[in-house]
């Protein structure tokens, strides 16, 4: 089975497959396994919530500190937060037989129910609290986690949510609910959340069949998590030693225009910017071995150098080792060396990721000043 530049977990009934990054050519042992996924956990941790491909989902039972928990950890920190800060109220509508009139009076039900109780009244009126379909999602999803995991720290803080978050009436959710979700000022917060319940509450599919074999399956673009993670890192870097470098990720510039239809644009990975200075950065998660990079990531970085005046560009790798290869475009007439630089950065895997954060920064300031 080939996952190409996915990795993730996998489950399979009882049988959990973890898919590991690897940028080396290191035999795999239980060490070099370790590593990697600690390193994957590290880098998810960093980038904050991610996009993810998931198939379905079943009922789990994990070890600690794996991917999976990693999720359900950032879901309850968030409701966690939420409570804490106080769960927001709203309006909803309300059908109910009362001996009160309040609100306005359903008439056809009103006869219905009440032609032999002329005490009572039937009414449609407006509602004030926390019964609203952010909360019936979040409620659901807390109901769920608790029978996916079997990690004794995450029960008891889903007990302690369960005691401080109010309960919810049954509802189906389906992908229609979370499409018709709108956020205010009021309830942005809450959108963490709700994308990682959606994950889960729409991927849960447990096995009604003999055997129990549900299927899980949560798999990252390592591409995108990489360039993510070396994006956050640059900029956690020119935060803590307070650097004029401007660090964006994907600028994109209009680059053409047809006479009919969409516009299309530049979008390089990184952009980096100091005084009058331009740096751009391509990521790509892949192993050399030793030889060129591909000749349409060349040709792309020369666009690149251009359309942004950059006074470098490099391409981005994971190495066995922290270094960088210079390289110039050459010219179209004479094939001689033009100023146009475009390099290839190495970037070796730390254990600790504070310090691999670190290593990235530092190495990204010696080539921009070489």
């Amino acid at each position: 089975m080939q996952f190409c530049e996915f990795v993730g977990v996998i489950q399979v009934g009882s049988l959990v497959i973890e898919v590991l990054p690897k940028a080396d050519n290191q035999p795999d042992n239980d060490s070099v396994k370790n590593l990697w996924h600690n390193l994957l956990i590290g880098m998810l941790r960093a980038v904050g919530t991610f996009d993810i491909r998931t198939p379905s989902s079943s009922n789990l039972a994990i070890k600690p500190h794996s991917i999976l928990e990693l999720y359900f950890e950032l879901f309850i920190k968030e409701v966690e937060y939420l409570v804490h800060t106080g769960l927001i109220k709203c309006y909803r509508k309300t059908e109910s037989n009362t001996t009160a009139l309040k609100g306005s009076l359903v008439f056809s039900q009103h006869i219905q129910k009440n032609i032999v109780h002329q005490e009572r009244f039937y009414t449609r009126y407006s509602t004030y609290d926390t019964e609203h379909i952010l909360h019936i999602i979040l409620f659901k999803a807390i109901k769920l986690i608790k029978t996916l995991t079997s990690r004794a720290e995450l029960h008891n803080r889903i007990g302690a949510l369960e005691l401080g978050f109010p309960e919810m009436p049954e509802k189906p959710i389906t992908e229609s609910t979370f499409t018709k979700l709108i956020y205010s000022r009021k309830t942005e917060i809450y959108r963490n959340a709700i994308d990682i319940a959606r994950l889960l509450l729409l991927n849960y599919h447990p096995d009604l069949k003999a055997g129990g074999n549900n299927v899980l399956a949560l798999m990252f673009d390592m591409n995108q998590l990489w360039e993510s993670f070396v994006y956050v890192s640059l900029r956690k870097g020119a935060r803590v030693n307070n650097s004029e470098y401007q660090i964006m990720q994907k600028p994109h510039k209009l680059f053409w225009r047809p006479d009919s239809g969409n516009k299309s644009s530049l979008e390089p990975d990184i952009v980096i910017r100091k005084d009058e200075l331009t740096f751009v950065l391509d990521t790509k998660w892949k192993n050399l071995n030793g030889g060129n990079p591909n000749i349409q990531d060349l040709r792309q970085m020369y666009v690149y150098h251009d359309y942004y005046e950059a006074r470098k560009v490099a391409l981005v790798y994971p190495g066995v080792e922290n270094s960088s290869n210079s390289g110039r475009f050459l010219d179209i007439q004479t094939a001689k060396d033009t100023d146009k630089s475009c390099g290839l950065m190495f970037l070796k895997a730390e254990s600790n990721i504070h310090e691999w954060q670190e290593s990235i920064y530092r190495e990204f300031c010696d080539w921009a000043s070489g």
